[in-house]
């Protein structure tokens, strides 16, 4: 894949001369535009690495702080909605940096930049997954819980053998979407050093002293993976569809 990411990126660049921009300093035809070329899509694994990582823990916390909506308990309710309105107020790029410079200060914890900044995604994320599961699990019909309930069926067992199954079709397409989502926000991590496509862009600016040029390969960078992710969610939205 990361291959085929740098071929596409290249292709452009190929035929780039000298102007009023300097697009050597990126063109695959000379020894330094070819080391920043690399230099640059040397993040992409970290961007995509911490994407998945972040969206995995955030479905696993979005669907623990789902489960109390489903309770009929009004105080187990208030916590659900508590809990998402709470972290959705919270700007991801501030929970970055409390989480990475602040929470040492207030309990002697620290972590590392990356886990940093997958604590900080994950959280953030986990909000939005939380209401994707609630929505999933409600779309589901009373008559399926109702099922569950004469085959004298614990709440928990209902939940896992016979709503989670049906509801996960329902909600892949939109955890899908949210994936592109965290790509894009994954870019905020390069504050605190992660060595993403952002934070690659920005080492190379302050070397080369070409912003513009730079920039806009890191939208190229960006445009290329979050379309090659759109189309393999709606081609699973086609296949779910069929289903």
């Amino acid at each position: 894949m990361k291959n085929l990411f740098f071929l596409l990126l290249t292709l452009p660049l190929a035929s780039c001369g000298k102007g009023e921009l300097n697009w050597l300093i990126l063109s695959p035809n000379n020894v330094e535009g070819l080391t920043n070329l690399k230099f640059l899509v040397s993040g992409l694994t970290t961007t995509v690495y911490i994407s998945i990582v972040s969206i995995i823990i955030s479905m696993v916390i979005g669907f623990i702080v789902a489960v109390p909506s489903l309770a009929k308990n009004k105080f187990l309710t208030y916590i659900n909605i508590g809990y998402v309105e709470i972290v959705r107020a919270i700007p991801l790029l501030v929970l970055i940096l409390w989480i990475y410079y602040g929470l040492p200060i207030m309990t002697g914890i620290s972590f590392s930049p990356f886990v940093s900044g997958i604590i900080a995604l994950s959280i953030s994320e986990s909000a939005f997954q939380a209401e994707i599961f609630r929505a999933g699990i409600n779309s589901i019909k009373k008559s399926q819980w109702e099922a569950g309930s004469s085959l004298g069926l614990s709440f928990f067992r209902k939940l896992r053998l016979v709503i989670l199954p049906q509801a996960i079709k329902n909600i892949l397409p939109a955890i899908g979407n949210q994936f592109v989502y965290v790509l894009k926000m994954s870019s905020l991590v390069s504050i605190i050093g992660i060595g993403d496509l952002t934070r690659k862009a920005n080492e190379l600016v302050v070397t080369t002293y070409r912003p513009l040029e730079i920039y806009t390969f890191l939208i190229l960078e960006y445009l290329i993976l979050i379309l090659i992710v759109s189309y393999l969610v709606r081609k699973l939205e086609k296949k779910l569809n069929k289903d």
